[in-house]
């Protein structure tokens, strides 16, 4: 229950990310019960291809904690994560990764990669997909449809 109360925060910031323009994606990092950063994508507004939302809530629950090593703490995100964020992940150290739906298109949590669990890498982390998968595909699914439509 804890995982789909957190993923409907994440959705609300993938919607206030939608309304921007940005591709709708939210993230949270749980540390302790508590959510300590929250993001959506950023990439249009800054100008900047690193701008994920994942990266995002990282750096930010790092600066919370005051350290980068997140072993402790939970990541949701909407969408499963691309290599980048993915990349992201394992030198935070993350501890675990939740999320929606699945990126056939260029996923890294189990999809196309699964860096995430990769034993060639020298930290993995735990992922658990498919938290409120349907709504999370959903509107990914709308602003590509209203993109091309618009666009």
């Amino acid at each position: 229950m804890m995982h789909e109360f957190y993923m409907r925060q994440a959705l609300e910031l993938a919607r206030e990310a939608y309304r921007m323009g940005e591709i709708p994606i939210g993230a949270i990092v749980v540390h302790n019960g508590e959510i300590i950063a929250q993001a959506h994508n950023e990439k249009e507004l800054r100008q900047d291809a690193t701008a994920h939302a994942e990266v995002l809530a990282l750096q930010k629950a790092a600066a919370q904690l005051g350290d980068w090593r997140l072993n402790e703490a939970t990541l949701y995100c909407t969408l499963e994560p691309c290599v980048m964020c993915a990349g992201a992940m394992v030198n935070a150290r993350l501890g675990r990764l939740v999320f929606g739906s699945w990126d056939e298109k260029a996923g890294a949590a189990g999809s196309i990669f699964d860096l995430l669990r990769s034993p060639a890498l020298n930290h993995q982390v735990i992922v658990e997909p498919g938290i409120l998968e349907a709504e999370c595909a959903k509107i990914i699914k709308e602003f590509f449809i209203n993109l091309r439509r618009d666009g």
